[in-house]
């Protein structure tokens, strides 16, 4: 019996995290709180951090789910033979399947790493770089990690979909997705560079300005406001989403035949930086005309 998987309420969190209607998304969030946690598990057991956050992401529901919330367990890890701490009990391939209860998120974190380096089941893992989340998500799979046949591309999506892939380039307790001068290092510390459908961004925090990010990423303020439609005199407030490119002209193709249904307080211009789409773009997937306002309920297609 396996004793590690995607358990049914880590995928079931895992959709409502990915496409569901929270307007802040769960899983930037989520790398937020725990990159440095996976960056620390890779140095010490080589184990990639983009994997490490992609599984936590998937198995815990962006760290939503029960078994995370009550037994700190981001990895679905079941109790097994060799486990003599607590558990807690949930239904899962059985009614009474018995998984790990930690005392801190950080446990669960060291206990992952250790599940897969001392398992001879993923020996083969530990024969890849660091830098081959692809090589990772498929070995694990393969290993037989997770009863979910899309697995491996399902963590590979989560990966690309954040650009979880630039914490695997740790050097000197920095990672970043480019290089870097000493003067830009705080400003790297304090935010993580996303990539949604293709493109970059940031989460502004309380200090930052149009002409604060403009600086440090060297993107000019004019072409700041315009990927960001936004006037200019413009204000930024802590959890804006700020495009480093240009957003594009549809969703990603993986959000085909799923809609976004408004939330509320949800307006289109939020929609549109949510999933990187040019807010005409939006209107005119719709066939909106431009005075709509979104209305909560309302479906809106993104490609």
């Amino acid at each position: 019996m396996k004793h590690c998987f995607l358990t049914f309420f880590g995928l079931f969190a895992l959709v409502l995290a990915v496409f569901g209607q929270a307007k802040s998304d769960a899983n930037w969030q989520y790398v937020e709180n725990y990159k440095d946690m996976a960056v620390e598990q890779m140095r010490r057991y080589h184990i990639p951090a983009s994997i490490t956050l992609a599984q936590g992401i998937c198995e815990s529901g962006a760290g939503r789910s029960r078994l995370a919330r009550e037994a700190h367990n981001h990895f679905g890890i079941k109790v097994g033979i060799n486990w003599t701490g607590p558990y807690i009990i949930m239904s899962d391939d059985r009614p009474d399947d018995r998984f790990r209860v930690y005392r801190t998120d950080d446990e669960s974190y060291e206990d992952h790493s250790k599940f897969l380096r001392n398992n001879a089941r993923y020996r083969s893992l530990f024969s890849l770089k660091e830098t081959d989340y692809k090589g990772w998500a498929h070995g694990l799979k393969r290993c037989g990690y997770a009863t979910n046949p899309n697995y491996a591309p399902m963590l590979i999506g989560v990966i690309e979909r954040y650009n979880l892939q630039q914490f695997d380039s740790y050097s000197s307790g920095k990672y970043h997705s480019r290089k870097i001068t000493p003067e830009e290092t705080d400003f790297f510390e304090e935010h993580i560079v996303y990539k949604v459908n293709k493109c970059y961004l940031i989460i502004a925090n309380s200090r930052d300005t149009w002409e604060k990010v403009s600086r440090e990423t060297g993107v000019s303020v004019r072409r700041l406001l315009k990927y960001n439609e936004r006037p200019k005199g413009s204000v930024l407030q802590r959890g804006d989403i700020v495009y480093l490119t240009k957003k594009r002209t549809k969703g990603d193709k993986s959000l085909k035949l799923t809609p976004h249904r408004v939330q509320p307080g949800e307006s289109m211009y939020d929609i549109s930086q949510r999933y990187g789409i040019r807010l005409k773009n939006l209107y005119k997937l719709n066939a909106l005309s431009p005075d709509y306002v979104a209305n909560v309920g309302d479906l809106i297609w993104l490609r």
